[in-house]
């Protein structure tokens, strides 16, 4: 138990429906016993990798007031540039030693979801310094929902609900794509600060690319934390806090941090896979009975994620109305 299953899911993009039974219990097994797998036969190109790379070590270079022009904190929507400590995922913890670029699904201004003041809707944000950023991002992360959905079609199947019960709730979605950049260790402003402290996700799965400079851990069942070292050609999947709400908690969301390596600039690109903002959470049939009843009240979507991102971020917690 001290190294994380791989499984290749490449039969999912066929027809054979044994190859589909197959992953699908691979993928349960590994919810069950970790909360954490790595993905590999995923259509996503290493030449797409390389470019998104060069992209975040681009952005990320830029001077802070050229990045600053796309602040988070300045947004209704939660888009753009995070600067470093924006965020403070372990409360016992300093603020991470990382910064941040967040998108998402882009609805223009004039769309009635973000006329109405719809949380968490609204138009991407882009730098304007990067020649063909926008087109780069805005394709990759319509790839990470197609992807995500099939991996959710999957664990559709291991749960035993109707295969596109996902795809009907991931229609417009909130799911977020992140590029986050680590600056080396020795520029924490304390022994304690961590590149990201300890957390669990919101959401229903995250996908995540890594470089090679390491850092992520997670914890296993015995409380101690393992190495989930970077691994050419593949994503690390894992169970964020909605499915193990939607499972209760057949599948948990499994803790995990980055320390972040020594000498080293670490960058990462995870995909936080959420459904349409009004969607129910509440138990799944078959993941309750007389013996197990539901754990958690049914909630919604845009509520769970709305108070998360209240623990994490000081001004979501600012009672202010605050510039799109």
């Amino acid at each position: 138990m001290n190294s994380l299953p791989i499984i290749d899911i490449s039969p999912l993009y066929n027809a054979d429906e044994a190859g589909h039974l197959a992953v699908a219990e691979a993928i349960d097994r590994a919810c069950r016993e970790w909360g954490f797998f790595y993905i590999e036969g995923h259509p996503i190109s290493a030449e797409r990798i390389a470019t998104l790379s060069e992209h975040a070590r681009r952005f990320f270079a830029l001077p802070a007031e050229q990045k600053l022009e796309i602040d988070i904190t300045r947004s209704q929507h939660h888009r753009g540039y995070g600067a470093v400590a924006t965020e403070q995922l372990d409360p016992n913890q300093p603020c991470d030693l990382k910064e941040t670029f967040d998108m998402g699904f882009h609805m223009a201004a004039d769309h009635p979801e973000v006329l109405a003041g719809k949380p968490l809707r609204g138009p991407n944000r882009h730098p304007a310094q990067l020649e063909g950023w926008a087109e780069l991002m805005e394709g990759h992360y319509r790839d990470m929902q197609d992807l995500a959905c099939t991996l959710l079609r999957a664990i559709a199947l291991a749960l035993g609900i109707e295969r596109d019960f996902f795809d009907k709730r991931f229609v417009e979605p909130i799911s977020v794509f992140r590029m986050i950049h680590y600056p080396p260790r020795q520029t924490a402003t304390s022994a304690d600060q961590q590149g990201a402290g300890a957390h669990t996700d919101y959401g229903c799965v995250t996908l995540l690319y890594q470089d090679q400079a390491g850092g992520l851990q997670v914890q296993n069942v015995k409380g101690e934390w393992i190495d989930a070292p970077p691994i050419e050609g593949t994503y690390v999947v894992n169970i964020g806090d909605m499915m193990a709400r939607w499972s209760n908690d057949r599948y948990k969301s499994t803790p995990h941090r980055v320390v972040s390596p020594l000498g080293v600039d670490r960058y990462s690109m995870p995909f936080f896979a959420e459904p349409h903002p009004d969607t129910e959470i509440a138990c799944l049939p078959g993941c309750h009975s007389s013996s197990n009843p539901p754990k958690y009240p049914a909630t919604t979507c845009s509520q769970y994620m709305l108070s998360r991102f209240a623990e994490t971020y000081a001004y979501r917690r600012e009672q202010q109305t605050l510039p799109a």
